[in-house]
């Protein structure tokens, strides 16, 4: 999910969780390969979706490709200086606004890969209030707490802005993607209310009936897009999987899907994947240019 304002810091956070060493998974290097795509991706689960399925089409077109698990400011640097070759993860125009504005120059924005995100506070369908400002009402039956995630997401601090600017009476908890979707699907299997800092597109909708507060006063912003970014050079370095990066573009229901498979246990990311391009080729042949 969206990461934190303040870039240069992130920049520096980046270079330090590079040579860290993230998570490389590298497919074997065939002798008739037409090069190797290295993607770089945080382990959220709408990109690890989009990654695998982008991995296998890549694949299937020849290629050798190599992923490489970061943090989300590391994920950005890593493409602006090279280091990979694209990203599938660019929330623009608001979450991701400092990276892009920062790293513009040394990076290729290829266009939107999904249309539609949306990120707010997320509680069970069966709550009684509709709004952000009826929090403070019912403050007692959520535990004077909202779920959130990453502590440096931009989630998060949107999420503070919000309990700032409604002065809401209740306190944001760090967490992760996992833990906050454990404590949703705890709070549903119990019946209680709960609030978690929640997005879209993202498996919880598929599982659990849910929906967004209001936000009257447009804190978290209106929807966004999902961005393919690319590192300079790859048009020319690698044309033909350039295009088919460029070409890439799924709607959440596809994602959903993936995303749903991923999270059941039914097989590995990357099976998943594979399970869905062989189930979706009018669509991926588009992807191909076929």
């Amino acid at each position: 999910m969206p990461t934190d304002k303040n870039l240069g810091p992130a920049t520096r956070i980046a270079a330090a969780a590079l040579a860290a060493g993230a998570i490389l998974v590298a497919a074997p290097a065939h002798a008739d390969s037409k090069g190797t795509v290295h993607l770089a991706y945080v382990e959220w689960s709408s990109t690890v979706a989009s990654t695998n399925v982008v991995r296998v089409v890549l694949e299937e077109a020849g290629f050798d490709v190599k992923t490489t698990s970061l943090a989300a400011a590391a994920m950005w640097q890593s493409v602006a200086s090279g280091d990979a070759d694209a990203l599938l993860a660019g929330w623009l125009p608001t979450t991701h606004e400092d990276y892009y504005n920062e790293l513009q120059d040394d990076i290729d924005d290829l266009g939107v890969n999904l249309d539609g995100t949306k990120l707010g506070l997320v509680v069970p369908a069966y709550t009684e209030f509709d709004s952000i400002e009826d929090i403070n009402d019912n403050a007692d039956k959520v535990n004077n707490e909202i779920i959130g995630i990453d502590p440096g997401a931009g989630l998060q601090r949107l999420t503070g802005e919000v309990i700032e600017e409604y002065d809401l009476d209740v306190r944001l908890r760090d967490g992760t993607d996992a833990t906050m979707t454990a404590a949703l699907g705890n709070a549903i299997d119990n019946d209680e209310d709960i609030i978690v800092a929640g997005w879209t597109p993202h498996w919880k909708f598929a599982r659990w009936d849910l929906k967004y507060l209001d936000d009257p006063k447009g804190v978290y912003g209106g929807a966004e897009q999902i961005h393919t970014i690319a590192r300079k050079g790859l048009k020319d370095d690698m044309p033909e999987a350039y295009e088919i990066l460029k070409n890439f573009n799924w709607t959440s229901d596809d994602m959903g899907e993936v995303m749903l498979m991923n999270e059941q246990g039914e097989g590995e990311p990357y099976d998943n994947a594979k399970k869905w391009v062989e189930e979706n080729a009018d669509k991926v042949n588009e992807w191909l240019g076929k």
